[in-house]
């Protein structure tokens, strides 16, 4: 009865959609429906479904006149515009499959995938034809050569393509340091785009954010989910949008449907916690999240600002399987109750999805396993790589077809969803990306100056997941004596080969590489990297804006000191983090910075120069400095406090302001440290050991005196570990804050296995903390953890300001009058 459930029950999953259609002849349906409407926007331009089928047509014709056709590979190698959705219709139109280029790969990359495909004909852009090697393949610009394109008919046009054809051939990382090409045929990509758009229910009335680049899977769903439903597609600018950007952008738009990877995600909710964007109550009613693993924090911030008329779901399926293979809608999710992660959801019509051991056979509910999809959306396999597909493609031993092996491993839930735990190889998803680490340690290993090596992802600090390489030097002298030029000359080496996301942030030198017993690295026992070393010529902040700009790229960098000339990215920065940065710098300097000011000016020195010219002349200026407040007099609460007491005073008893998190300590552990580095902790932050109560009829801070005592729970006899830290971190998750009593900071320690394995309860109330507050904490508890199991004094320099004086610096601006607009940029 089990296995039936597992094989059949839980896979019931047919549906009859039409056998003959293509995914271009579902656009062209649609621009009989809609011809009139708005079909693509861009920068400020636009095209309807009739201009867009016309140009795609005219199009078509020319790649038809290049013997384009069923199963013929044609390059697109464009920027983010209107052509890049013009070239991929047009190509569908014709017959052929598209390859999608990102025109920012370095050359060796992109000749390459060119070689290995063997497109004969390549669509482009005037102004990237200094970047691609195009020597033998027929070159059509859509910019300077569409005056000819446009002399052909705008009627549809006949074409031999049948669903078993291709429809695109996309490219993933590459264990063995060569990408592969994943094949994929029209009648997977219909089935899910037809499949899709019924779970989303996108109507012409929505608007659908293109964020995705074109050579990743989820782009492939955002343009057709937009196309084949009547909807606007939205396409986005070439650099990453901010948060506060985006939040433009929804609003300008008209946006309602957004596709994002989680990471991104967490950072507009942080922002949206202080702003509460009007777009959340009404016009905002989809969010999808995909691209690698959404954590329950998310879940919760999310449930705590959106309304209930806004859905949000968790999407995952690898290229191979066509985009999206399963769905789960976390809208109305018990984040409050569930202690794993958050499901992935059910197989979607027409996919099956098995989780098997290493024989193949099904594995019971519970227990963790290979997840492995069948079913329509199974890619043809690998270009030009027969063994690899013969490896990853099987026959599906439980009915018709083929099955992927994903490599991820998995559960079913008792309710029929599916749990995503990890992964079997060294695959990793960060910020969206998918990469093989394979592929970076062979690329990095080819460099002569390396005789051994090994790339890992480390997310040292919750949501900063991040590519580190340990390596063993071959011989001295190969590389520059100065660390700054060491690593700038192995990241020029890696950047000629790989795209930007594969380069990793960190580099650490190693006598040798740590090993198990068995002779292979012991990736768990590989030191965290060191905060990045500045450069040698390091040179000083000179100015206030170089000061405070030195101080952003230390915080989120996470490095010990900046000099004006070191280059964000040279540190470890990366898109998202250069979000941030601009976050920030609208915070605290109440200027607004586009995204691209920091790829064009990358140094501090540079940045600052920007800034200047923007920052109003009142500036900072206009406001008096922020100073210690009198400990003996009434402190105030905050804007961000007094609303959250104010919430406390209307139901005590919920935990929805709670931010509780769990650290698995893994390794000797010495206990007496780290209690003594969470009380240092507790003592330096008064915020910590503030409490809430009222002073004539007004709430006010008191700051507690400090104490503090780290409970320790012994739970190595327990045969059933695992269920019982999940009943503890679930009963620390609601158990509720007494604002007026305290602690509103609280930590359990359980112990596994004495000396061995530990794991660190960690929870503390929004009105003392906010998200970035837990990286403060985290980098601290290492620096004083470090310095007190050796013996050392704390050495951390003690704090000047407090969170209370600026509560009490806020509320004295407001009592002489300050508009509330000025006081903006100070708020955080």
């Amino acid at each position: 009865a089990e296995r039936h459930q597992l094989l059949v029950e839980w896979n019931e999953t047919a549906a009859d959609f039409g056998q003959d259609r293509c995914i271009h002849t579902l656009f062209e349906e649609q621009v009989e429906r809609t011809p009139d409407a708005v079909a693509v926007v861009f920068e400020g331009t636009q095209l309807t479904y009739a201009e867009l089928n016309a140009r795609a047509n005219q199009l078509a014709r020319t790649l038809q006149g290049l013997d384009v056709g069923p199963d013929v590979l044609v390059g697109l190698c464009v920027e983010r515009s209107l052509e890049m959705v013009v070239g991929l219709l047009g190509i569908l139109k014709a017959g052929g499959a598209y390859v999608p280029l990102d025109p920012t790969y370095p050359a060796e990359r992109l000749a390459f995938m060119l070689e290995d495909a063997a497109v004969p004909v390549l669509l482009t852009q005037a102004s990237l034809l200094g970047v691609l090697p195009v020597a033998e393949t027929q070159v059509i610009c859509l910019d300077r050569d569409w005056p000819a394109v446009a002399l052909n008919p705008t009627s549809n046009l006949y074409s031999p393509v049948q669903p078993h054809h291709l429809a695109y051939v996309i490219y993933t990382s590459g264990s063995t340091g060569r990408p592969k090409g994943v094949l994929i045929e029209h009648q997977g990509l219909t089935r899910h785009i037809i499949d899709i758009c019924t779970e989303y229910a996108v109507t012409p009335c929505d608007r659908v954010l293109q964020f995705a680049a074109l050579n990743f899977d989820a782009a492939q769903e955002q343009i057709f989910v937009a196309l084949c439903s009547g909807a606007a597609l939205v396409v986005r600018s070439v650099l990453l949008w901010d948060s506060a950007e985006l939040d433009r952008k929804i609003v300008e738009l008209g946006i309602t449907v957004i596709d994002l990877p989680p990471l991104y995600f967490e950072q507009l909710l942080l922002n949206w916690q202080q702003t509460r964007p009007a777009f959340l109550d009404g016009q905002l009613r989809l969010v999808v999240l995909g691209g690698e693993k959404v954590d329950m924090r998310i879940v919760r911030l999310w449930q705590v600002l959106a309304p209930a008329s806004t859905e949000l779901f968790n999407a995952y399926g690898p290229t191979e399987t066509t985009i999206t293979a399963t769905l789960f809608d976390l809208t109305q999710y018990p984040s409050q109750t569930a202690s794993g992660n958050p499901p992935i959801g059910r197989p979607l019509t027409g996919r099956k999805a098995y989780v098997l051991d290493w024989l193949g056979q099904p594995m019971p509910v519970g227990v963790k396993g290979e997840l492995c999809i069948g079913g329509i959306g199974v890619a043809r396999g690998y270009l030009n790589r027969p063994e690899l597909t013969a490896e990853k493609f099987i026959p599906n031993p439980f009915g018709t077809g083929w099955l992927y092996k994903t490599g991820d491993l998995a559960r079913w839930l008792p309710d029929g969803n599916i749990e995503y735990l990890g992964r079997i190889d060294h695959q990793v998803k960060i910020r969206g990306f998918r990469i093989e680490l394979g592929e970076i340690e062979a690329v990095l290993g080819s460099h002569p100056a390396v005789q051994t090596c090994v790339v890992v992802a480390r997310e040292d600090a919750p949501g900063d997941k991040r590519l580190v390489a340990y390596l063993v030097e071959a011989a001295p002298g190969l590389l520059p004596a100065a660390h700054g030029e060491r690593v700038a000359a192995l990241r020029s080496h890696l950047q000629s080969r790989l795209p930007d996301y594969m380069v990793p942030g960190a580099f650490v030198w190693l006598d040798a590489l740590p090993l198990t017993p068995n002779g292979k690295v012991d990736r768990r026992a590989l030191p965290a990297p060191v905060s990045a070393v500045p450069s040698e010529s390091h040179a000083a902040p000179r100015t206030a804006s170089e000061q405070a700009l030195a101080e952003i790229w230390q915080q989120v960098l996470r490095v010990a000191q900046v000099g004006v000339q070191d280059n964000f990215f040279g540190l470890g920065g990366h898109s998202l983090l250069a979000t941030q940065v601009l976050s920030r710098i609208r915070q605290q300097l109440s200027v607004e910075l586009p995204l691209r000011a920091l790829f064009e000016a990358p140094t501090v020195e540079g940045l600052a120069a920007e800034v200047d010219k923007l920052r109003p002349a009142s500036g900072a200026a206009a406001f008096s400095a922020i100073l210690p407040a009198e400990r003996s007099q009434p402190l105030p609460l905050s804007h961000a406090q007094e609303r959250l007491w104010f919430l406390d005073q209307l139901d005590s008893s919920h935990s929805a302001y709670n931010m509780p998190g769990a650290v698995r300590l893994s390794g000797e552990l010495d206990v007496a440290a780290l209690e003594r580095s969470l009380r240092e902790i507790v003592r330096r932050h008064e915020a910590l050991r503030t409490v809430f109560g009222l002073r004539e009829g007004q709430p006010v801070q008191q700051i507690l005196p400090a104490a503090f005592h780290l409970p320790l729970i012994d739970l190595s006899m327990l045969e059933s570990q695992d269920a019982e830290v999940e009943r503890l971190l679930a009963a620390e998750i609601h158990h509720a804050f007494d604002l007026a009593q305290g602690p509103l900071f609280r930590a359990t320690l359980l112990c596994l296995q004495p000396q061995r394995e530990h794991v660190l309860l960690l929870n503390l109330h929004h009105t003392v903390g906010d998200g970035w507050s837990l990286e403060v904490l985290q980098r601290e508890l290492a620096v004083l953890y470090n310095a007190f199991r050796q013996g050392q004094r704390t050495p951390l320099p003690e704090l000047p300001l407090q969170y209370a004086d600026f509560a009490s610096w806020q509320r004295r601006w407001l009592a002489e009058g300050a508009l509330e607009e000025q006081l903006l940029w100070w708020q955080e």
